[in-house]
């Protein structure tokens, strides 16, 4: 799914109306409807819904909403912020058929054209309903805030209600990420966000509420969503030919042999995570080669995941030495992941640097596989073939000769940037994880959880992607995609049943299979995330 700029939206809407036919009455009819039916299902225990209504396009769609919550037996109040004189347009039209439903429950909005008026009994019972819808302000606004509005933004705030955003929180600016997103008096607080047709950068980046955001569409085709801003949401529709039936002639031979290389002494179970994370994610086979010494742990962790042995220090890593005929042959697989548990051990870092730039085979290189390349990341190149880097921001410091703050404060450019010069897919950790592709375009991830921030977590995810490589060896991005999207989903799912604060790496191998279930079952149509 795209994300697009306030002015891109604006276009859009303009185009459906205009060449693909979809009168704009139309577009503000579905806005509406699809805020009420959130209020319906989000809130069934509000009974009494006020809705705050600008003068602009976005009190419009205010106006359906009452209107449809009205049809739904809601009792509605609507506060107006001007004379019903000074509207235009689909909004004028809107409000007179909003009115005759008011009309026929004995209905009346309160009307108020300066802060003054909010002291008056009509508008304190506004504020004191059971939710509250926010229809004053949409993305097209710029600031700054008018003094009636700001006030009407106060009021919101300090009242008890919930509030519900149309569009996008009065006051907030919709091309914002998380860096230029402030708090002021002038933004209203939002409890849930039900947008439209396409994400604009501050849905997804900027934090603007704790709770849901709906994306819905309204009738906008795919052809007139266009942007420049070479950034997409992941969603399910985007992946699903990823997960489409497989052949009943299948076998096991047909999903792709991933090899994963790492572990050392005191860190075998990083390995042996990602070597069964990749089979939870569709791979046919999965070997671990890992230091002999500790070739018992990985073996014994799970029966499904093949064990060679490598060469060793004296340390328990991995050696140079093991760079030879019989490593060669391993390498012939569909998939190698390098780096989970690995250490960083100067002779192992020469080894992991000597595989990494050698053979044509897709790679996944995470953790100390990439620490292997601080000082020398000229050497990480995916030119050829394809190269999926998972840092989380203290790695990507590390790859960059930045600061973490420098990463973390401008992590899409840090992305974007890395991607693109090393010719590599990189997957940035984090909240929002990114994924960021050679061509500059990037994909956002709305899947995870604060629960995830323990470890081992990274390993599951490296051996997930490689896993899905391994099926997908075509569809390298896509497939990297997909398996940050379940990573999260399974966290997500992990975190409903055992809680943030207990939740361990291995939760999210277990709740891998109804992340895969969830997601094939998702319906076309309107997309969640979470802030």
């Amino acid at each position: 799914m795209k994300i697009v700029s306030a002015a891109e939206m604006r276009e859009i809407d303009r185009v459906t109306s205009d060449r693909f036919g979809v009168p704009s009455l139309t577009l503000m009819e579905n806005a509406g409807a699809a805020v009420a039916r959130f209020v319906v299902s989000d809130c069934p225990r509000a009974e009494r819904v006020s809705v705050v209504c600008g003068k602009g396009n976005n009190g419009g769609d205010g106006f359906v909403v009452a209107r449809k919550l009205v049809e739904a037996g809601r009792a509605v109040r609507v506060l107006l912020l001007c004379d019903a004189a000074e509207l235009r347009g689909d909004v004028a039209i809107m409000y007179r058929n909003m009115m005759k439903a008011l009309h026929a429950v004995n209905v009346a909005p309160v009307v108020v054209r300066e802060a003054s008026g909010f002291e008056s009994s009509d508008a304190a019972e506004i504020f004191s309903a059971d939710v509250i819808v926010d229809a004053v302000l949409g993305t097209g606004f710029r600031p700054p805030v008018s003094p009636l509005y700001a006030a009407a933004i106060a009021k919101m705030n300090a009242a008890a209600a919930p509030i519900v955003a149309v569009d996008i929180p009065s006051g907030a600016d919709a091309d914002a990420d998380a860096m230029q997103a402030t708090a002021s008096g002038d933004t209203a607080r939002a409890d849930a966000v039900v947008t439209f047709t396409a994400p604009r950068p501050a849905h997804v980046f900027a934090g603007l509420t704790a709770g849901p955001t709906l994306i819905a569409p309204i009738g906008s085709p795919p052809e007139a969503i266009v942007s420049r801003l070479g950034l997409h949401l992941s969603t399910p529709f985007d992946f699903a030919p990823l997960l489409a039936p497989r052949a009943r002639d299948a076998n096991k031979g047909s999903y792709g042999h991933v090899l994963v290389i790492g572990g050392s002494v005191g860190k075998a179970g990083a390995a042996a995570m990602a070597g069964f994370a990749a089979l939870r994610a569709g791979a046919g086979l999965s070997t671990v080669a890992t230091p002999k010494s500790v070739l018992a742990a990985v073996a014994s962790f799970h029966p499904e995941v093949m064990t060679e042995a490598l060469a060793e220090t004296e340390a328990g890593t991995i050696s140079l030495r093991a760079v030879g005929m019989s490593l060669d042959t391993l390498l012939d697989r569909t998939t190698i992941a390098i780096g989970p548990g690995i250490s960083r051990n100067s002779e192992t870092a020469a080894f992991v640097r000597t595989i990494v730039t050698r053979g044509d085979k897709s790679l996944v290189v995470d953790a100390d596989g990439l620490n292997a390349f601080e000082g020398t990341a000229s050497k990480l190149n995916g030119r050829g073939r394809s190269v999926v880097i998972t840092p989380h921001p203290g790695e990507m410091a590390r790859l960059t000769g930045l600061t973490i703050a420098e990463v973390q404060t401008n992590r899409l450019e840090v992305a974007r940037k890395f991607a693109r010069a090393h010719e590599v897919i990189v997957v940035l950790k984090g909240h929002r994880t990114l994924i960021a592709a050679p061509d500059g375009t990037v994909w956002v991830n709305p899947t995870g959880n604060p629960g995830m921030a323990t470890g081992g977590t990274g390993d599951i995810l490296t051996g997930m992607v490689a896993g899905l490589i391994a099926q997908h060896p075509q569809n390298a991005l896509e497939a990297t995609v997909l398996a940050v999207y379940l990573h999260g989903l399974a966290g997500d799912l992990a975190a409903e049943s055992v809680g943030e604060n207990s939740l361990v790496a291995t939760d999210l191998v277990r709740f891998l299979p109804p992340a895969f279930a969830l997601t094939r079952s998702l319906p076309a149509g309107e997309i969640r995330i979470h802030g």
